[in-house]
């Protein structure tokens, strides 16, 4: 460690918290001018290092200084971070924190320069938490790192946990490893989410984030959240909740993400929504997006607070529409059932609801993935779908059993992002998987369909018909023209050519910018295309006569014989078996009510 210099009577202590991007088929970092999601991890890490520094954990006499960087927004040059350390005296910390598996590759190639100037580097996140918390022993890209002089953390960093890390860094004893994966700690009461404004500005919409709750009771195979956050839920107070609103209100920060798998089964989700109901009656005009089940609809005045409280978008964990394939991933409480009901009340509330879709189930063909994406149209009032491939990441049951088996696995982390193939299908070939992920895209977003969405939306008095118009671009154009998958998406993609990944050779500048530079016009067009088209579509659904008796199957109210009639219920020998399990209960239920003694009536004194 380079010996430190004074700034007055205080030696300067540089904290830079970088969360890492991954790299496009190229090898360039995926980054935008704005980004789509905020990097909830580095909120929550500025927050805690705040609280380190405000506590002194070095000492009076030294001045913490922490920089961010989130990399899908914004530009990490560790040549220029390394000249500001050195001129600051050289004392530093580099964590690279939230580091998923397919950013692993590039969180390791942004430290070899950090490591080559003598500063110390930590990794953590889902991949390294993920591998230690389900395998026998570290993978190879784990071992290398160690191998390169890079320290691990693993679990999470409250409960004063970063000061270990920091004082160590600061004394330059870094440990290889920093293990907390079986000591998950509580969040009542422990610093605040927040980043600087500036930062916030650099996600699509100024959107923010939030974790209220850690953990998830479920056991879904190929989830890593239960594996890496525990089984056992955690939770932030209301207390805390009205702390982190007011906070990034005050500097202009009105939108947030709670970032929770499931907000739904936060045991407390009464008491925050209430909360916010409360903070949005003294005329704070905040918005929420959240995740929830396909249950959530059945707890009482869950949906109708959640919209009072400023909720305006839902993703909903669809996963599939084929009750076996839900039941062969261990994902037993979405019931196919509950699927309309929950979709069409999340409408009448106003919300634009968003469902992730696993492609690669056991029960997956090629013609079936088709089918059922042709059934969701048809059937059901989703706003938004999303794809991705059933991919066994590090830390999920799912990855353990392939790699206990030996199964073939593709051994380059940075394709790990759910829009890239990883393994062999059971039934499909590997072309026909990747056939079957690029026909569901193509199927949904048609042309026909988007109109459809559309004049669902118009029809819904509640409905945000721009909105939703700019959201069906964002996926349609995120998939279609840039390659990525939408939540990698953002706003006019930025590519240097000396950030390329480590190995692969330096494009030359004749080639390199011409492409970007008509690449980036094309995709400007078609954008541009798109909207002018839509324009004159929402202009026509909003001026139609029967814009507000506008119908179909999707958003007609039930039917008495609608689980005979759909589809849904029925292309499916699992469709079929769910049909008879809710009549079944539904019998049960019907008997146990009758069988109840009905309480005496007393007859009313004179």
């Amino acid at each position: 460690m380079a010996s430190s210099i004074s700034s007055g009577d205080r030696t300067v202590f540089h904290f830079v918290i970088i969360k890492p991007t991954h790299y496009d088929d190229d090898g360039y970092p995926i980054q935008w001018v704005r980004s789509a999601i905020p990097s909830n991890t580095l909120a929550c890490l500025n927050g805690l290092a705040q609280d380190v520094r405000d506590r002194y954990v070095l000492g009076p006499d030294v001045d913490i200084k922490i920089h961010t960087y989130d990399e899908t927004n914004r530009r990490v040059r560790p040549d220029k971070i390394i000249e500001m350390i050195r001129a600051d005296g050289g004392r530093a910390m580099i964590a690279l924190v939230g580091v998923q598996s397919n950013q692993f590759p590039r969180a390791m190639d942004i430290a070899r320069p950090f490591l080559a100037a003598k500063l110390p580097v930590c990794i953590g996140g889902f991949h390294v938490s993920g591998c230690i918390a389900m395998l026998p022993e570290l993978p190879a890209d784990i071992r290398a790192a160690q191998e390169m002089g890079i320290a691990l953390f693993a679990g999470e960093a409250e409960n004063h946990r970063l000061d270990e890390v920091v004082h160590d860094a600061y004394f330059g004893k870094m440990k290889p490893l920093y293990n907390y994966m079986d000591d998950l700690p509580s969040l009542e009461g422990e610093p605040i989410v927040i980043l600087p404004r500036e930062h916030v500005r650099r996600t699509a919409g100024s959107l923010s984030s939030v974790d209220l709750g850690r953990g998830c009771p479920y056991q879904c195979s190929f989830c890593t959240i239960i594996n890496v956050q525990g089984r056992k839920s955690r939770f932030r107070s209301s207390d805390d909740l009205e702390r982190i609103v007011r906070e990034n209100y005050a500097q202009g920060v009105r939108r947030f993400f709670i970032t929770d798998d499931n907000f739904a089964r936060n045991k407390h989700w009464e008491e925050l929504l209430d909360r916010l109901i409360g903070l949005r009656a003294e005329g704070m005009n905040i918005g929420f997006t959240i995740q929830v089940d396909t249950l959530c609809h059945k707890i009482p005045n869950f949906i109708e607070k959640a919209t009072a409280a400023g909720v305006r978008r839902v993703f909903i964990g669809l996963e599939n529409i084929n009750p076996d394939n839900l039941l062969a991933a261990n994902k037993r409480q979405n019931k196919i059932t509950e699927y309309r009901l929950m979709l069409q009340k999340w409408r009448e509330h106003g919300a634009l609801t968003y469902a992730g879709y696993i492609i690669g189930f056991p029960g997956d063909t090629k013609e079936s993935v088709k089918r059922d994406v042709e059934i969701i149209k048809r059937e059901l009032p989703l706003d938004i779908l999303e794809f991705f491939y059933l991919t066994p990441l590090p830390g999920s049951e799912d990855h353990k059993v392939l790699w206990t088996k030996k199964a073939w696995m593709d051994g380059d982390m940075n394709k790990y992002d759910l829009n890239h193939r990883v393994a062999h299908h059971s039934k499909m070939s590997d072309a026909e998987w990747e056939e079957a992920y690029k026909v569901a895209w193509e199927t949904y977003y048609t042309p026909e369909h988007i109109r459809t969405i559309l004049k669902r939306t118009a029809a819904c008095k509640r409905g945000r018909l721009r909105v939703t118009r700019e959201t069906i671009l964002w996926f349609f154009l995120s998939y279609s023209y840039e390659g990525v998958h939408p939540l990698e998406a953002g706003i006019f993609r930025l590519k240097f050519r000396a950030d390329r990944r480590y190995g692969m050779p330096k494009e030359n500048p004749l080639l390199f910018y011409p492409r970007y530079v008509a690449s980036s016009l094309y995709k400007g067009w078609k954008a541009l295309r798109f909207l002018l088209q839509t324009n004159a579509l929402l202009k026509e659904l909003e001026a139609a006569p029967d814009r507000w008796t506008y119908t179909d199957l999707a958003i007609a109210p039930p039917r008495a014989d609608e689980f005979e009639a759909l589809e849904l219920y029925h292309a499916t020998a699992g469709g079929e078996d769910a049909l008879a399990r809710k009549r079944r209960d539904e019998t049960i239920r019907e008997n146990s009510n009758a069988a109840r003694p009905v309480a005496p009536v007393r007859a009313a004194s004179a």
